[in-house]
């Protein structure tokens, strides 16, 4: 946690708006997936689109009966990215997927056992590290796969953290991640349910168009500019 009067401001500040969140929108439960299997994959395929596409295109990977990580190294790509097109990008990310699954399988005995034995900084730094998977997939796995507290920022997290103040626009994504971790309790719940109330807020109101009137956190400072 901060020691200086500013970082202590903003704390209380994160705080805040997770209180007013939760109160406004309750819990969102967080992150929609059966099993491991399914969220790792949900994660890689949810890239630059909305859940449903992938909600579609998982529910093709199971009337395939191809949704665990060992049947997906398996298959053919080609057949990889004809089950996964409603996601979109299908062509890229069934490369993404499959370069995850050469990861696991070829580096790890495809055991996420093995990986999961693994402390968190490593392991994030090995995901990183493979082609397709930037930060915001990465510690989506970490912390929606493998409960790690790791706090996931993406457009929502950096829109909503810009227009209240609590960085500048020039922040990065290790700059913005740091802040709401070092914020925060060290708590995989409240990471889950924080990011996801974020996204909530960003689709409902904190649009590239803001939408204040009606907004949990309309009396905070904010601002009106777009990204």
């Amino acid at each position: 946690m901060f020691d200086n009067a500013a970082g202590i401001m903003t704390a209380q500040k994160i705080q805040q708006i997770y209180e007013l969140l939760f109160k406004r929108f309750g819990p969102q439960r967080w992150w929609p997936g059966e099993t491991k299997d399914e969220i790792i994959a949900g994660a890689i395929l949810t890239q630059n689109t909305n859940w449903q596409n992938v909600e579609k295109a998982i529910g093709n990977l199971k009337k395939a009966s191809v949704m665990s990580l060992e049947k997906l190294y398996s298959i053919e790509q080609t057949q990889l990215a004809e089950l996964i097109r409603p996601a979109g990008y299908y062509n890229i990310k069934a490369k993404r997927l499959k370069n995850f699954l050469k990861w696991l399988f070829e580096q790890h005995n495809g055991s996420l056992a093995e990986i999961e034995a693994m402390n968190t900084e490593n392991l994030r730094e090995e995901l990183l590290q493979i082609n397709g998977i930037g930060r915001e997939t990465a510690d989506s796995i970490l912390l929606y796969a493998f409960d790690r507290p790791i706090f996931v920022v993406d457009a929502y997290t950096y829109r909503i953290a810009t227009r209240h103040q609590l960085i500048e626009p020039e922040c990065d994504y290790e700059q913005l991640r740091s802040l709401f971790e070092d914020s925060l309790e060290d708590n995989v719940k409240l990471f889950n349910e924080y990011h996801a109330l974020l996204v909530r807020l960003g689709k409902e109101f904190c649009r590239p168009q803001a939408r204040c009137e009606g907004c949990p956190l309309e009396n905070l400072p904010h601002t009106l500019e777009t990204d």
